[in-house]
């Protein structure tokens, strides 16, 4: 069975908010975009697009999938991350979407069943961005495994990654932490039950 992963840019204060370009998305009077541009060097660049070649289908939220599917497209066809965007089959969360211009698309009008069946049929679904679309996966238990780059910075406002409704998990750290020379940090952590709660600190680890 494959996996779901959450790949993700994320502020220290939480803020996950389209950090390419300065207008890429000014939902709610977002008015700080392009906040991942002074962070990024070649090191980040290699490990973010190694992970993206690891894919084997795209999920995305109906946000998302209108900016990707507005950008990516015309990229130009020796772009790696377009080729295999373009390549892979992509699903699209959505119940208004009858009609999708990116080819190569399906639309999913019932997340919670429609992901489960995807991870029998592909190694890694990576989810892109789309926060609105990850809160659903995450109440559902449908994410085994978030792939966070942790930029240091604090936006104080923007779409956060947990908020209110997210249901308790655990994770696990999946690789080692990797911190990046501007001084991004990738953590990657695996679904790993349950939080333990109720221990005494006071009490010798078992």
């Amino acid at each position: 069975m494959g996996i779901i992963q959450v790949d993700l840019f994320v502020t220290l204060d939480g803020v996950y908010q389209a950090p390419g370009e300065p207008d890429e998305d000014r939902e709610g009077g977002f008015a700080l975009g392009g906040w991942q541009g002074a962070y990024f060097d070649a090191e980040s660049g290699e490990t973010i697009g190694a992970g993206i070649e690891r894919l084997d289908a795209l999920l995305l939220g109906r946000k998302t999938y209108d900016i990707f599917a507005g950008y990516w497209p015309a990229r130009d066809e020796d772009d790696p991350i377009a080729a295999k965007f373009d390549a892979v089959p992509k699903f699209v969360a959505s119940r208004t979407l009858t009609d999708p211009s990116w080819e190569g698309t399906t639309v999913l009008t019932d997340v919670a069943t429609e992901v489960r069946a995807l991870k029998d049929r592909f190694d890694e679904v990576h989810v892109i961005g789309s926060g609105d679309l990850v809160t659903t996966l995450l109440k559902e238990d449908l994410v085994d495994r978030l792939n966070l780059f942790l930029y240091p910075l604090v936006l104080g406002s923007g779409k956060r990654l947990f908020g209110d409704g997210t249901v308790p998990a655990a994770f696990t750290v999946g690789k080692p932490p990797r911190a990046f020379p501007k001084g991004a940090i990738s953590l990657v952590y695996e679904r790993a039950g349950e939080p333990i709660t109720g221990v005494d600190i006071s009490e010798p680890a078992q």
